[in-house]
């Protein structure tokens, strides 16, 4: 009996000293300088976010990437990690079927208003583990500048502010807009005499696209796009690209990410109309929380005239836009440091 008894209180000692060992309370994280990855589950999607930087004062920029089908950690370099993760803490967020996200759904599963649900459910976890008191300044590029939006008009409760990064608020705008934006660049670069060649090429595919939507001819405009930022580069139009990539992304398993990403961009572009039927303009007023426009001055990917009119129809009374002169559609990499001002003025602003 004796023998048992000590057996049993041996076990019981084991037990507490496993949950003294395991167990975590918000006060053993080390806030001023996180390095955390933690998984959303949501709808059968197990998401991974990435949180680096200072969380002392509880203050997270949460950052929805681009694509569709982009990968959280390709925005960790340059000023993000040398100055932004220094001011706050940042979280790099892996969307549904976007770089390392995993998960057993059906393409029923790949909308617009799932992915919105996700972030929200992000969002919740946060202030789960870090605190109700934590504040929540959401971040969207490029696609997520309508992530954003489609998030946003869900439930804006959670965040304190908004920074749209060339966000592309309007996709079902963009097959006009690139040929509208990609004719009056190639005809301003050949009277400045610059890539006469590659410009006059680029009005030929505009000539040769046709009138009315089309996927295969938005890809087209959308590799123009692509390709004439980087001849103004080139040409040094725009400052040169300082892409940083650190360790984090090149260990992040470039297959899963081009696997998720070709997936993801195909089912929304061709089976649910993303970029033909997709419009959050006229709903931005809805959101009046304190907002941030940036955008480059040469953004072809997501034209320029959309800075003006993201600004124009927020609903927020507390509301900026600035662009970048010397950028395209990744100020963050064209001009880093006057990213990293501007995104940290606004965050201890608000």
């Amino acid at each position: 009996m004796k023998t048992i008894i000590l057996n049993k209180l041996s076990i019981i000692t084991i037990i507490l000293l496993m949950l003294g060992l395991f167990s975590c309370t918000k006060e053993d994280i080390n806030l001023n300088d996180l390095d955390e990855t933690i998984f959303v589950r949501h709808k059968n999607a197990d998401m991974p976010a990435y949180i680096h930087g200072n969380g002392a004062e509880k203050v997270f920029l949460v950052i929805l990437h681009g694509g569709p089908g982009g990968n959280g950690l390709a925005y960790r370099q340059n000023t993000f990690i040398t100055e932004i993760e220094k001011n706050n803490a940042v979280v790099y967020f892996d969307q549904r079927n976007s770089g390392n996200a995993q998960g057993s759904y059906s393409e029923a599963d790949l909308t617009v208003d799932i992915m919105a649900e996700d972030v929200l459910a992000l969002a919740k976890v946060l202030k789960a583990k870090f605190g109700a008191d934590a504040k929540l300044f959401l971040m969207g590029h490029s696609w997520g500048g309508a992530l954003g939006p489609a998030t946003l008009l869900k439930d804006q409760n959670d965040f304190t502010g908004w920074i749209d990064v060339a966000g592309a608020h309007d996709p079902k705008g963009m097959y006009d807009n690139y040929k509208i934006i990609l004719k009056d660049i190639a005809d301003e670069q050949i009277t400045l005499e610059n890539s006469v060649q590659h410009w006059q090429n680029t009005l030929e595919t505009i000539e040769d696209v046709s009138q009315n939507f089309n996927v295969d001819d938005f890809f087209r405009l959308n590799r123009a796009a692509h390709a004439g930022e980087a001849k103004l580069e080139e040409d040094e139009v725009i400052n040169k690209s300082q892409s940083d990539v650190g360790d984090d992304f090149v260990l992040s398993n470039p297959i899963t990410n081009a696997y998720n990403g070709f997936g993801i961009i195909n089912i929304l572009s061709n089976k649910r109309g993303l970029w033909e039927n997709v419009s959050f303009t006229d709903q931005l007023s809805e959101i009046t929380i304190p907002s941030l426009v940036l955008w480059g001055k040469y953004d072809l990917i997501v034209p320029t005239l959309y800075a003006q009119e993201a600004f124009d129809n927020l609903g927020s009374s507390d509301k900026d836009l600035f662009i970048f002169e010397k950028s395209a559609h990744s100020p963050m990499s064209n001009e880093p440091e006057l990213f990293a001002d501007k995104v940290i003025e606004f965050i201890n602003g608000h």
